[in-house]
């Protein structure tokens, strides 16, 4: 044993030639590396919200997936989180269609991903059920901040069955789309944001689970042995994972409030709906500037790739500025927002640039 463990390929075959695999086999051997190492750099973009980054990974990821006439057993799991976080990521956009059904938007599409996740879990914990109430209920939302009240009541009769567990948080959401307002407090404190919040806690135990991978493996070495910075890789990691933490905190404390709310009748929701007092309307106005981060780095990609940049504001933006204020009022930045058709701004950009024309007009 000792003799073949320092002799050459050769010399250790016992033959004086390599023994090749068969070429299929040796494929599908590589196939499935590529495959977990394009998922562990989706799951890390999707986690930074590099936008760009996680576009470049999740066009590999998906030609990979493509190219399987059948995902074996041991992938399954890595195939079903791809297509999960490619579907969340165009979650807000209702005209980005994965199924042939075009009924089905890009959040139910990923309910049935998560549906065979769970599948493959051995234990559900509780970050799998609230995972699965939050697609479900944003899947509502999504169509009713677009205005599509009809649609939202459609897909609410797909999306539950007749189990007695599914009822309480089914008449909530049928209570919330006759109200036609996607502001309430259940909608808004069960929002897209949490929901990434919660998928980003998942991913980050499949990447730990998976740091084993050979390709990550054999990268790291090779980092390690050339001095390319390894310590200064490790270190980001660490500043990740800190304020990862603190969001973390930032989100617990939130959570006794949101419980407050699936707690509530449908009296209590429709109560709310009449007139939030203006804790309420600052809590709401906060919740919908935070989600749009999301939403944004994934329609606007591009142009933040990993940072922000400053953009002029076009001729088009300001029509559709001037078109929200006369429709919904000169405050109601959130919701001009939410309906209008911006380039990567937030409610604050929209109120300073409403100043700005409000001035050049005086003068």
């Amino acid at each position: 044993m000792a003799e073949a463990a320092g002799s050459s390929p050769e010399e250790a075959s016992g033959g004086g030639r390599v023994h090749s695999s068969p070429p299929a086999e040796v494929e599908a051997v590589a196939t499935d590396w590529m495959l977990e190492f394009a998922c562990y750099c989706l799951c890390r973009h999707f986690g930074e919200g590099c936008a760009a980054e996680f576009q470049r990974w999740r066009d590999v990821a998906q030609a990979l997936i493509n190219g399987l006439s059948k995902v074996p057993t041991h992938q399954k799991k890595t195939v079903y989180l791809c297509q999960l976080l490619i579907r969340t990521a165009k979650g807000k956009n209702l005209e980005c269609h994965f199924e042939n059904d075009q009924r089905i938007s890009p959040l139910e599409s990923a309910l049935s991903f998560w549906t065979l996740l769970e599948r493959e879990e051995i234990k559900l914990e509780k970050l799998h059920e609230d995972i699965r109430r939050l697609i479900q209920i944003q899947i509502v939302a999504v169509y009713m901040e677009k205005g599509y009240f009809k649609e939202a009541a459609e897909v609410l009769e797909r999306l539950f069955t007749d189990s007695a567990s599914d009822k309480p948080l089914r008449v909530k959401l049928a209570t919330v789309i006759k109200s036609k307002d996607p502001y309430v407090p259940l909608l808004q404190s069960f929002s897209y944001n949490l929901l990434i919040s919660k998928i980003k806690l998942y991913i980050e135990l499949y990447m730990k689970e998976n740091e084993t991978n050979f390709l990550i493996q054999a990268a790291t070495k090779q980092v390690e042995s050339k001095g390319l910075g390894a310590a200064a890789l490790q270190n980001k990691t660490v500043n990740v994972n800190e304020n990862d933490k603190r969001n973390l905190e930032t989100k617990q404390r939130s959570m006794k409030e949101q419980q407050n709310i699936t707690d509530q009748s449908p009296e209590d929701i429709k109560k709310a709906t009449v007139r939030p007092h203006s804790g309420q309307k600052h809590r709401m106005s906060r919740v919908l500037r935070s989600l749009n981060s999301l939403q944004n780095v994934e329609e606007h990609g591009d142009a933040l790739a990993c940072g922000r940049r400053r953009q002029r504001w076009t001729y088009k933006e300001d029509l559709e500025l001037k078109s929200g204020v006369r429709e919904f009022g000169v405050g109601n930045w959130a919701k001009i927002l939410v309906h209008g058709d911006f380039n990567n701004r937030t409610s604050v950009m929209l109120k300073d640039r409403w100043r700005t024309l409000c001035r050049i007009e005086q003068g």
